[in-house]
């Protein structure tokens, strides 16, 4: 079986939602392949950096130049085990790809695990895969999640939920539950 995992990213992703999971994931043995529309292996995406800071909504700065190692064009679904969605503002334009919204649906239908962070339920809510499923995210994207069908998931910022194969989180402070719940639904064994 594969050890592939997909990870779809963008230009302004969160900086820690994107390199958090993709060095997580790639330590436990797993090949992650980190793509974004128009953009093959050896280009960039700018990342930002979420902070909360005591304002009514998060802080925004420009984080790193994250590397994606994997041609866009090339993504076949059936080659992969997983899919990672990191928040930020690349999934609000990422969800205007049919191919991108394609490729969600297609992990949806086969039922694979799919993680998604604070703004990704954007995407989820785009590929209309929330229907009748509990899905958290960041709470400014409460109204995409119930608009599609799911119901919000109300949840601390350091806790996750996982419903069926869809696991999700407010945001990167979320990250030891979030990422804990998806190696398991992968199947990963992990022990100290």
């Amino acid at each position: 079986m594969s050890k592939n995992i997909l990870m779809l990213a963008g230009d302004f992703a969160e900086d820690y939602e994107t390199m958090v999971p993709f060095q997580f994931l790639s330590a436990l043995g797993y090949t992650v392949h980190a793509v974004c529309p128009d953009k093959q292996a050896g280009d960039y995406i700018a990342t930002a950096v979420h902070d909360f800071e005591g304002e009514q909504t998060y802080s925004e700065k420009r984080g790193h130049n994250f590397t994606l190692n994997y041609d866009f064009n090339k993504v076949n679904p059936d080659d992969y085990i997983g899919l990672v969605i990191p928040g930020g503002r690349a999934p609000e334009y990422l969800r205007l790809n049919e191919r991108v919204i394609a490729i969600v649906r297609d992990f949806d239908s086969d039922e694979k695990p799919i993680a998604a962070v604070c703004h990704g339920a954007q995407l989820l809510a785009a590929a209309g895969v929330l229907r009748g499923k509990t899905c958290s995210a960041y709470p400014a994207c409460a109204p995409d999640v119930r608009a599609a069908g799911g119901e919000y998931a109300d949840i601390g910022i350091t806790e996750a939920v996982t419903d069926g194969h869809l696991i999700t989180a407010p945001a990167w402070p979320a990250h030891p539950a979030w990422l804990a719940q998806f190696a398991a639904a992968l199947g990963a064994k992990i022990s100290i």
